[in-house]
């Protein structure tokens, strides 16, 4: 498993709001450790009697040791949440917040490269490693099981499809990773594979990607020269016209490279596994792993 595992110790920022008091519940109920909240100016109270918030990141950390954060802040202070993480020691942080300017988000990224802090998102469903009975985003646990398939994905949705099929072959899942659907994001692709690529617990990847940009590529060419596991791979956007978005920020056509037809070339000629369509990722997977 990657990234997130039983010496997680989660903090959320944003938990008395809605959401992320609704999602902070069921990570906590699926085994995740939550060891602290923030939100400012609500310091000193117990979220659900038993979980202390805090005022500000840097005393959330210094006072529980939290290593992980998930972000349920709005857009126009999401970016300054993920910031005031990092200065304060977190090193894995998943972005629920969709909806960020694309501004913001380069500025971020380009803040957080080479510090060693892995950002998930922003506008991402989070991560998951049912071994470690950890959850730390928004996806439904109980699809999940344990096991040595590792998922990456742009598509939330898609995501919770493929490991419904995974478990239903009783095929079960190293970690499970949303890296988002935002034109601009942390983790990529190629960061996620090298992850897996060196950890004994995942013997293959279901990679799930979409048209727009060229993200795909770039981890077909790793794949094809470094990555030493099988891939399955999934391209969502096959009909989708030129030059209109589909769903996600990021999945729009804006030249040949973006295109479903050219990432699935690109995967093919690495060696990855195409499944035919969305409702044959378990069923490609099978055939792979026999």
């Amino acid at each position: 498993m990657i990234l997130v595992n039983e010496n997680t110790k989660l903090v959320v920022q944003g938990i008395t709001g809605r959401e992320g008091s609704f999602h902070a519940e069921r990570c906590k109920v699926y085994g995740t450790n939550l060891v602290a909240g923030v939100t400012p100016g609500r310091g000193g109270v117990l979220w659900e009697d038993t979980v202390p918030v805090f005022d500000s990141m840097a005393e959330a950390v210094r006072e529980t040791g939290a290593n992980t954060s998930l972000i349920f802040v709005p857009a126009v202070g999401a970016a300054d949440a993920i910031l005031e993480a990092a200065d304060a020691g977190i090193k894995v942080i998943a972005c629920i917040t969709e909806g960020l300017p694309v501004q913001e988000s380069i500025k971020v990224v380009a803040h957080l490269e080479g510090s060693g802090i892995h950002l998930i998102g922003p506008n991402c469903p989070g991560l998951i490693s049912p071994g470690a009975n950890c959850k730390v985003g928004i996806m439904p646990g109980d699809i999940h099981s344990s096991g040595n398939v590792g998922v990456i994905s742009r598509s939330g949705t898609l995501t919770y499809e493929a490991v419904a099929q995974l478990t239903e072959a009783g095929i079960g899942q190293s970690t499970c990773v949303g890296i988002g659907g935002d034109p601009v994001t942390g983790t990529s692709f190629t960061d996620a594979l090298k992850l897996f690529n060196d950890d004994p617990d995942t013997h293959a990847v279901v990679m799930i990607g979409e048209i727009g940009g060229t993200r795909e590529q770039e981890a077909a060419d790793y794949i094809k020269s470094e990555f030493k596991k099988p891939v399955v791979a999934m391209i969502a956007g096959s009909t989708a016209p030129v030059g209109k978005r589909m769903g996600h920020a990021g999945a729009i056509i804006t030249g040949a490279a973006a295109t479903a037809s050219a990432k699935i070339e690109a995967l093919k000629a690495a060696g990855a596994t195409i499944a035919p369509s969305a409702a044959e990722i378990g069923s490609t997977m099978s055939k792979v792993l026999a």
